[in-house]
C-alpha cells in the first residue's frame, strides 16, 4: 500500500511540471483570450463588456474575415495535396533507390533556413522584371512573356504565389517523415507479398499506402495546423496584402490586435483559429481512425 502510494506520488511529480507549463503556456492563455474576446478593449484603458458583439460583427458584417477564413483553408487543403506528392517521392526513394538518405537530406535543407531567409529569397524571385525578378526574366527569356506577373502585387496570383512558398520550403519535412515510415515498413511483408504476385505499384498500393497510414496521419494533422496557424511567411513576404489578398486568419488577428489596437476584437478571432484547429483535428482524428482499421482488416 505505501509503495504504491510512493509511486502515485512520484509518478505526480514528475506530471506536475509539464502540466504547469502547459497550463501557463497553452490552458491559460486561451481562457484569457476566450474572456477578452466578449470585450470592447484597446489594450491600455479599461475593457468594457460587449457580450457576443465582436462575434456577430465578424460572422455577419466582417467580408475581410471570410477572404480571411477562405485563404486559411486554400492553405490547409494544398498543404494536405502537397503530402500526396510527398509520399510518391518517398515510396521511390525508399524502394527503388539505393543510397536514398543523401537524397532526402537535399530534400529537407529548405526546412532549415528561417522564414525570413525564405520569405525574402522568394521575393527576389517573384520581383517584377524591372526590379530583375528571377522568375519573370526567365519566362521572358523563353518566350513566355504574357505569362509574366507581379506574383506579389496581383490579387489574383499572390496567394498561389505565397502557398507555393510553403509547399516548397516543406516538402523535405513531409519526404522526412514519411520515407521514414516506409522504411520501418518489413521487407518480409513485400517478399511475402512477391510471391502471391504483388510487385512493383501493386505492392505499393496494397502494403505501403495501408501500413503508412500512421505516418501520413501525422503529416496530415500538421499540416492543416500548421496551414491554419500559418503567420510567419504571411507577414515576411506580404503582410496580408495586397488588399487583403493573402490574408489568413492569424495575420489578420495580429492586424487587428496590434496594429488597429482592437484586442477584443483580435481575441475573438483567436478563438475561433483555436477551434477550427480542434475541430479539424478531431475530425481528421476520426476520418484516420477507420482509414487504420480499413488497413488493419
Amino acid at each position: 500500500m505505501n509503495a504504491m502510494k510512493v509511486t502515485r506520488t512520484m509518478i505526480a511529480l514528475y506530471v506536475l511540471p509539464c502540466l504547469l507549463l502547459f497550463l501557463a503556456v497553452v490552458f491559460i492563455p486561451i481562457v484569457v483570450s476566450v474572456y477578452y474576446s466578449f470585450m470592447q478593449w484597446n489594450g491600455i484603458g479599461g475593457a468594457k463588456w460587449i457580450g457576443l458583439h465582436n462575434y456577430s460583427i465578424i460572422f455577419t458584417k466582417d467580408n475581410i474575415f471570410w477572404s480571411a477564413l477562405s485563404n486559411s483553408w486554400k492553405f490547409a487543403l494544398f498543404s494536405v495535396a502537397e503530402i500526396a506528392f510527398a509520399l510518391w517521392i518517398a515510396i521511390l526513394l525508399s524502394r527503388y533507390v539505393k543510397r536514398s538518405s543523401f537524397l532526402v537530406s537535399v530534400y529537407f535543407v529548405p526546412v532549415i533556413l528561417s522564414v525570413v531567409i525564405v520569405g525574402q529569397l522568394w521575393k527576389n524571385i517573384y520581383n517584377p522584371l524591372s526590379f530583375g525578378g528571377l522568375l519573370n526574366s526567365l519566362l521572358t527569356q523563353v518566350g513566355l512573356s504574357s505569362w509574366t506577373h507581379g506574383w506579389l502585387s496581383e490579387t489574383n496570383t499572390s496567394m498561389y504565389a505565397i502557398i507555393f512558398i510553403a509547399i516548397w520550403q516543406y516538402l523535405g519535412y513531409n519526404i522526412l517523415i514519411l520515407y521514414t515510415g516506409v522504411q520501418n515498413i518489413s521487407n518480409d511483408i513485400y517478399e511475402a507479398a512477391k510471391i502471391d504476385g504483388a510487385d512493383g505499384i501493386k505492392a505499393d498500393w496494397y502494403i505501403t499506402l495501408p501500413l503508412a497510414v500512421p505516418v501520413i496521419k501525422i503529416c496530415v494533422i500538421i499540416a492543416v495546423i500548421g496551414s491554419l496557424n500559418a503567420l510567419d511567411l504571411i507577414m515576411v513576404v506580404s503582410g496580408g496584402g495586397p488588399g487583403h489578398a493573402t490574408e489568413v486568419i492569424s495575420s489578420y488577428m495580429y492586424n487587428k490586435t496590434f496594429l488597429s489596437m482592437q484586442y477584443g476584437y483580435g481575441s475573438a478571432l483567436s478563438v475561433i483559429l483555436v477551434v477550427q484547429c480542434l475541430v479539424a483535428t478531431l475530425v481528421l482524428n476520426l476520418i484516420f481512425k477507420r482509414s487504420e482499421k480499413n488497413a488493419l482488416s
